[in-house]
């Protein structure tokens, strides 16, 4: 994540390009997306990490459903877990920090004031597995692949990309198209880099198990399609001691167990056959972590507070089907899905009501729009929803009772307003019959116990609603093709939110196989602002414009709001130890170790559990 300082002097004797640059250029260990960087040039380690961590020990984790590849890059097949473990990025970002970007493969970053373009001055040092050297011709080579091949997201989030050149073996300049996007420095930064020399006589399209070259911290030592992968870190790791690596990275072996559902994950994990989980489903944290195990302390769960915007997780509808068009009826169906009762009965009371597509953050929206925000709204009056200027966005609510009779009543009141009534006990389209009916996609079983009383909620409005479940494989194929009418599906954020924002909503992506707006979005008001977000110079202005998108969205219920957390749950063996600082923007696993004591006190413990 961070450089070394001393190949400051040895880019200069190597690149007589850097040597002359403009003196309104900025050249540095690292960048801010607004602001400066928190640690300085010459720093040590983050400080959420420990420099003097042990190496050593293996760690098992679980994940679920089934892999048949090791490319994650590509619009094809299902790639294994912790496959990024094996490559490094030209930079890294901090977990303290909104946005921040510092140097992995690249030493230095250099831009001009108004970001027009990016200079990576990558260190000589940086090798791959096989020991090449990593050069500009990489990054090109890796760039231009990806763009032509890789999934249609790199199109998206690098698009405003104009050019890549190699100014020299170890200095690569990528220019940017006209406009303002001053992010496009910090992104590109996050490219991780791949080896001309063994992807230029390969098929890069193609799915398979043949372990690939990377320069990372870990390589892959076995893997079998749809059970395991193990990763073993590499002895000679050429970057194992910049300060952005100091203190992490610390398991000898991370294996990926793969199990069917989370049911069985759950009993395996109980059962010490992986070591450690972090669980997403409320019933469970509240019930299942129970026996010996747990009562002697061997098995621990913990809640970790953070600082990440829970983004929006939600019951997402295909408004490319007619019958979920208009706006009014996504609405009304919003009014049958009773969180009270569902989080008070199901879910223990832990969760929060989501009403921001950027929850848990300053960029979330409230009450009415600051004279800001009405600045960027009003040229937009006659493309948005009346509401967005009149009334504050509160998701529909009720009184936990389960009786929602008057929420369905004003769900009845907008869909007659939307040209549905009810007949022979059918929502129907008065101007062609049609009745409602639709499918719910999941994968997750778990989550058909959460959607049944929402489902029942729809029934009463004469909705026929079948949830079908499909494996994961079968999930993302569909998902990817847009074939399903409603999903359950998150769309994450950052504190720095940007580019992939247009990926998210954007018109231009609405009907482009694998992209993220799943919804099928085709608003040129939501396009206005999403360019605006990406445009914003300041911090101040990126909130404002954040909360005016955000506004946006919530009233044209694209999604019917879910809920969130503001905290990791995370259960584990007790054989780790972990730094006194914990990283407020990311659970940091990477930083844990596996301290020998524990680990052998545990072993001796678990030999009696079983007497």
């Amino acid at each position: 994540m961070k450089h070394l300082i001393a190949a400051f002097l040895v880019l200069l004797a190597l690149d007589i390009s850097a040597s002359t640059a403009p003196a309104e250029n900025r050249r540095a260990h690292a960048i801010a997306m607004h602001g400066e960087p928190r640690y300085p040039a010459g720093f040590q380690h983050f400080e959420y990490a420990n420099p003097d961590a042990p190496k050593g020990g293996s760690v098992r984790l679980a994940t679920i459903g089934s892999f048949d590849s090791y490319n994650a890059l590509i619009p094809k097949g299902v790639a294994a877990a912790g496959i990024s473990h094996i490559y490094d990025s030209l930079m890294v970002n901090s977990a303290d920090e909104p946005f921040t970007m510092y140097g992995l493969l690249a030493a230095e970053i250099e831009v001009p004031a108004d970001r027009s373009w990016v200079r990576f001055h990558l260190r000589p040092e940086a090798r791959f597995h096989d020991g090449h050297p990593v050069t500009a011709a990489d990054v090109v080579f890796t760039f231009n692949l990806i763009m032509e091949q890789g999934k249609p997201f790199f199109r998206a989030y690098y698009g405003n990309v104009s050019k890549v050149s190699a100014v020299s073996t170890h200095v690569v300049q990528f220019d940017f198209a006209p406009g303002d996007n001053r992010e496009l420095a910090l992104i590109i930064g996050q490219m991780q880099v791949l080896p001309e020399h063994y992807w230029q006589d390969r098929d890069f399209t193609r799915t398979n198990l043949e372990p690939p070259l990377g320069s990372g911290p870990y390589r892959i030592a076995s893997g079998s399609a749809g059970r395991s992968v193990t990763y073993e870190r590499v002895a000679d790791y050429w970057g194992r001691d910049l300060p952005v690596n100091r203190g992490q990275n610390n398991f000898d072996r991370i294996t990926y167990d793969y199990y069917r559902d989370q049911t069985v994950a759950l009993e395996a994990f109980k059962a010490g056959e992986y070591d450690f989980r972090e669980e997403g489903n409320s019933k469970l944290w509240a019930t299942a972590y129970t026996g010996p195990a747990v009562n002697k302390g061997l098995l621990r769960k913990e809640l970790i507070d953070h600082d990440n915007p829970t983004g929006m997780q939600g019951y997402a509808f295909n408004t490319r089907r007619e019958q979920f068009s208009d706006r009014r009826v996504r609405y009304a169906l919003a009014h049958a899905f009773d969180f009270e009762w569902t989080n008070a009965n199901l879910f223990y009371g832990q969760y929060t009501r989501t009403q921001s597509y950027f929850s848990n953050s300053e960029l979330a929206s409230s009450g009415l729009p600051s004279r800001a925000e009405l600045e960027l709204l009003e040229p937009l009056r006659k493309q948005i929803p009346p509401e967005v200027f009149t009334t504050p966005y509160v998701a529909p609510t009720t009184d936990g009772s389960g009786n929602i009779r008057n929420n369905l009543r004003r769900a009845l009141k907008l869909l007659r307003e939307a040209g549905w009534h009810i007949r022979d006990g059918k929502l129907t389209q008065q101007a062609d019959g049609k009745t409602m009916q639709f499918e719910m996609l999941m994968y997750d079983a778990a989550f058909q116990r959460v959607a049944h009383p929402f489902v029942q909620n729809l029934e009463k409005l004469g909705v026929q609603v079948e949830q079908r479940m499909v494996d994961i494989n079968q999930y993302i194929s569909r998902l990817r093709e847009y074939d399903f009418d409603m999903v359950v599906f998150s769309f994450p954020q950052s504190n720095s939110p940007g580019n992939e924002q247009r990926i998210f909503w954007g018109s231009e992506y609405a009907d482009r196989p694998d992209s993220r707006n799943v919804i099928g979005i085709r608003n040129p008001a939501v396009d206005t602002l999403v360019e605006k977000l990406i445009a914003a110079r300041t911090r101040e202005d990126l909130v404002t414009r954040s909360r005016a998108l955000d506004r946006v969205l919530l009233w044209n219920h694209y999604v019917i709001p879910q809920w969130h957390i503001r905290s990791h749950r995370i259960a584990f063996w007790d054989r780790f130890s972990r730094p006194a600082i914990a990283p407020r923007q990311e659970l940091g696993f990477m930083t844990w170790w596996v301290d020998p004591q524990k680990d052998r006190a545990l072993e001796a413990a678990r030999g009696t559990l079983k007497k």
